[in-house]
């Protein structure tokens, strides 16, 4: 902290401003809108495969064993 206040006060700020600078284009965006990154987001998912549907069985097996359960008490009842 000595070396700062040795300095020239206008260093010092000009210092300040630059550092100030230097740490807000780290915090650029890519992106100009919230669509614009949705959409990339949405692409690189699809890239990978995660939108892709996997096929199930459960429903069909599921439909099989009601109507089965439910021929089953007709018979019993008939």
């Amino acid at each position: 902290m000595e070396s700062i206040r040795r300095q020239n006060p206008q260093a010092a700020l000009m210092s300040l401003e630059a550092a100030a600078s230097s740490a807000r284009g780290g915090f650029a965006c890519l992106f100009s809108t919230a669509d614009e990154y949705e959409t990339a987001l949405i692409a690189e998912r699809r890239a990978q495969g995660r939108y892709i549907k996997s096929r199930s069985y459960w429903p069909f097996t599921l439909f099989l064993g009601c109507a089965l359960v439910v021929a089953g008490t007709a018979l019993l009842f008939a």
